[in-house]
Order: structure tokens, then sequence, then C-alpha cells
């Protein structure tokens, strides 16, 4: 006799076979998307395959031959490459995001993914870090309406982005909140206060820890009080970048004191933009690359990026000692102006240094200075004007000129400078551990963002590549090229959902036939966007569709391993 509750079981038993028969009877939702016919780079350096790729709910969600499976729309990529969206190592966009957050100049490259934080980031500020900047807002039309990191990501994540973003924390920011933009070293009390404040940003989503040790008052900070914050970065899982102390007479012992701090600190280090700068260091990349090499075979994990131009692009007021920012822009200015002050700069220019890279010592000449951006519109009629030509437009000494622009300009000028050497960058682009950064802004050439002549590299870095580099000089293959935009990248930054063109990943993917990708921009005329991307997805939706940019906003921000919502 079967009893009640073995006879209930059994009727259990019964729904759940006859449940599950159903829901594997039951078709298959529709993709949202198939991208069909075309040649796959995965991103792991992998040669090309055929095979179809289906989307659906903003993830890979099959990979094969799907001729007869529904999707709501066909991608027909045949004779074009398939490849994870690009990452861009050093972005910029974080204001710029707040303009346009399509950023043109970025999609039409194919990034789908920026990383940034530079040093200084977007936050935390305070009260006098906000004043400071009050210009910058100005001149963006940004109204400034955060303080911390989760702040700024929420307005983000209210407004919509085109692209997927990530910062780091900076270490400038941190220092200036507790110390000032004063030459000082911070008490064990304050160096608490730093570490609690990186320790917030990390619990807030940043990647890691930043330096910028070559823009005041960054300086400043001594290798122990940046290893101590970089340790607190590397105990929520984060990693230590860095635009190293200094990227021409003292390279190497830069790159010593980077791997020192990596070491402490027990992170992995990246060297941001890697160059051998300056007219006297043309040829020494090859060293640069053995040390690095002998870093990775004592077990430290070290890796670095490039935008593979000969020039760089950074402020003018670099190009003056950083003894001379000691309390900040203003006080700067006024050494500026003042004669004494100012007769001691220009010897600090005309001199070689050990403690300092001095920009005047690495170029040729004022000809060698390209401005790029003002932030007052009646010094406009500069942008895409050499140094030389200021300083005979104004009748003015090169040293003067410099002087006088900064102050005219209230240090808020940029410039591009020529001062690298094409072989070097080579090199330093072949090696297996270096990916790709832009290191701009995202910007566009139309409206607000269209008035810089900014370096090309914001237009064009990522096509660049693979129009000179891999398919006329062919220094790079082409899927060792993606391998340096996707994966390689991911991999650098622990981003395990994106990077790679696999089953569960996100549906980051360009599509662009490799013997037409053309950078457009130059030095002449760099506002110009590039060509040859035929479609770009971000979280599966696109933003460029048969080469037209869509109005879709489908970004996320990228939170770090030690985010705590």
């Amino acid at each position: 006799m079967v009893s009640f509750r073995s006879a209930v079981f059994v009727s259990a038993l019964t729904l759940l076979a006859l449940q599950t028969f159903a829901q594997s009877a039951a078709p298959a939702a529709p993709f949202d998307i198939v991208i069909t016919g075309g040649h796959i780079l995965d991103g792991t350096g992998s040669p090309w395959y055929a095979a179809d790729i289906g989307i659906r709910a903003g993830k890979i969600a099959a990979i094969g031959k799907l001729d007869g499976d529904n999707r709501r729309q066909t991608i027909d990529a045949h004779g074009q490459i398939v490849a994870p969206g690009f990452i861009d190592m050093l972005g910029q966009s974080e204001l710029n995001l707040l303009v346009d957050p399509r950023v043109p100049s970025k999609i039409f490259q194919g990034i789908t993914t920026e990383i940034t934080g530079e040093g200084d980031s977007v936050a935390p500020l305070n009260a006098q870090m906000i004043a400071d900047n009050a210009s910058d807002y100005a001149h963006l039309h940004i109204e400034q309406d955060w303080t911390t990191l989760a702040q700024y990501f929420a307005r983000l994540e209210r407004q919509g982005i085109g692209i997927n973003f990530a910062t780091y924390v900076g270490e400038t920011g941190i220092r200036r909140i507790v110390l000032g933009d004063g030459d000082v070293q911070p008490t064990p009390a304050q160096l608490d206060q730093m570490r609690a404040m990186v320790a917030q940003a990390m619990r807030d989503g940043a990647m890691g820890l930043s330096t910028s040790l070559q823009y005041a008052p960054a300086p400043y900070a001594k290798t122990a009080e940046i290893a101590a914050l970089a340790s607190v970065a590397g105990q929520y899982g984060g990693i230590y970048a860095t635009h190293i102390r200094s990227e021409s007479d003292q390279i190497l012992p830069a790159l010593d004191e980077a791997a020192s701090i990596g070491r402490q600190a027990h992170t992995s280090v990246e060297i941001w933009h890697l160059k051998a700068a300056g007219h006297a260091n043309w040829g020494r990349m090859p060293e640069i690359v053995a040390r690095i090499d002998q870093y990775r075979a004592q077990g430290l994990d070290i890796a670095a990026d490039t935008y593979a131009y000969t020039a760089w692009g950074n402020p003018l007021s670099a190009f003056i000692p950083p003894w001379a920012h000691a309390g900040g822009t203003d006080a700067m200015l006024a050494r500026l102006k003042a004669p004494a002050m100012r007769s001691r700069i220009r010897q600090d220019l005309l001199q070689t240094h050990s403690n300092w890279d001095n920009e005047w010592q690495e170029i040729s000449g004022p000809q060698d200075v390209l401005i790029t951006d003002v932030g007052d519109p009646a010094l406009r009629p500069l942008l895409g004007k050499r140094l030389s030509q200021v300083a005979a437009q104004w009748h003015e000494d090169p040293i003067d000129a410099l002087c006088d622009l900064l102050i005219r300009d209230h240090a808020d000028t940029e410039v591009a400078v020529f001062a690298m050497s094409e072989p070097d960058v080579e090199l330093a682009l072949k090696q297996p551990w270096v990916s790709i950064d832009n290191d701009a802004g995202g910007v566009s050439p139309d409206g607000l963002l269209g008035q810089q002549h900014t370096h090309p590299r914001a237009y064009g870095t990522f096509p660049r590549i693979l129009r000179k580099y891999v398919r006329q000089d062919h220094l790079l293959t082409l899927p060792d090229a993606i391998r340096k935009f996707s994966a390689l990248p991911a991999e650098r930054l622990h981003l395990a959902d994106r990077g790679v063109l696999k089953l569960g990943l996100a549906a980051d993917i360009v599509v662009f036939d490799p013997s037409t990708i053309q950078d457009q921009a130059t030095y002449e005329n760099p506002n110009q966007l590039s060509t040859g991307m035929d479609f770009v997805l971000v979280n599966g939706v696109p933003v460029i569709a048969h080469g037209q940019m869509t109005a879709a906003l489908p970004g996320k921000v990228l939170r770090g391993p030690g985010y705590r919502p």
C-alpha cells in the first residue's frame, strides 16, 4: 500500500520531470544580435578562426555555427575582423564624459573601455581643490557636484556613458587634501590619514593607486610614502600605476623606484606611456627594456603601455622646475612675474639636472613645442602654433614667451612636445608586456570638445598602430596587436569579464576591415575621427553601426576588486 506521503513525493518528482522536459523542449530565447561570417581574433594572440557570435543581454551567449538560431538583428561581418573591444590603459576622459558622454574620438578607434586617473584623479576632492579646478570646470561648462569617487560614479551612471570607465585613485589628490601643495613630508598621523583615504577610495571602486611624479606637488612625495599608500591599494587587490619620476636622464633609477614600490606594497606595477624622453636619451630603449625584463625575471609583475607617437603631451607648466610649483598654481605664477624668481627659473631651464626632468633640455628648440589647448578664449589664435612662432609673434625670447604664456593663460596651456625617436617607440611597442594607451581624453570634432587643437593621439592611437605598425611596417602581427588592445590590458587590470571573445563574457566587440582601418588625425589637423570601424558594441549594444555613431550610452562604471557596495 502506497502512503499518502509517498504518493505526494512521486507526484512531485513527476511534476519536476515534466517541468524539466518542458524547459529543455522550449526554444531558447532569441539572440539580440548575431555576428555572422567574420574572422574572429579572440584577443589571446591566437590566429583567427571562423564562427558566428550570438549576443544576449549584453553577454556573449554562443560562439559557433548559428545559421538557424533566432535573432533580433544580424551583423554581416564577412571579410572583416571580429575582435574584443579595445581597452585604453590611460584615457583622461573623466571630465570630458560629463561634456559628451558618447566620446566619439574613442569609439571610432574601437575603444570600449577606458582606464584613467593619472596621479590626480577626479576624486576625492576638498574645497580648496574644487576652487583650484574651477577654471577647468568653467572651461568645460561642468557643474561640479561630487567630492568622492562613489558620488562621481553615481553621476556617470545617472547620465549614461558611451564606453566603460574605470579609474585609479591618485596619490597627488590624496596628498593635496592632507598636506596641501607644499614641499612637505607627512607626519605618521597624516600618513595614516592618507592611508585611510586610499582605503575608502578602493572601497568606492578605484582600480588601484596611481602617481604622476613629474607634476607638482607629486615630486615632493618620497618613495616610502608612495609605497605605504600603494600597500593599502594592494590589500584590496588593486595595482600601482605610475608616470614615473623621470622618463629621461634618470629613467633607470625611476624604474628602480617603481619596482621597489611594487615589491614593498606587494602589488603589480604598470608604467604609463613608456618612453626614452629627450634627444640625449635617444637609443636608450634597449636598456630600459632590459631593466624591465630583469624585474620580470625576478618575479615582479611589472609591465607598461605606450601610445606610439614621437611627441608626448602635457601641461606647458611641466617645463617649470618643481621647486617653483610649491604652494600651487598661484604661487608659481607669482614667481614667474617676479624678476629675480624668473631669472632663477631661466637658469634652471638652461642647465641639466639630475633631480627633475628638464623638458627644455630635452627638446632641440622651441619649435618642438606645439600649443594644443588654452584656457583663455582670447588665446585661441595660438592653437596649432609652435612656441617659436609665439615668441616671434610676441617679439620675445622663447623662455620669456613660455613664462608669459603661462601667466596669460593662468597655467591652463597644454602642449605636444616632440622629443622621442621612432626606433625607441618601435622597440617599446614590440615588447610582449606592452599594451596601449591614448593618454588623452575623449573628444569630438564638433561642439565644445572640438575647440582644442589636440594631440592626434586623442583620435588616432589604436587605428594608427593597425595602419602603420601592422599593415605597413609589419612590426606587429594583427593577432598580437589585438592582444595588446584587449586581453593584455584586461589581464593587467584583472577585468575578468571582458577583454576576450569567450562564452559568458561582456559583449564588447569591434568589427572592422584590417585593410582599410585608418587614423585621420595629424598634428596639423588633429580633429578628425578615425575611419574603418564598421560596428563597435559596448555591452552588446552598438555605439557605431555601419560606420555611423548611434545615440546609445551602454557603458558601465567598472569598479575595482576592493569595491564594497
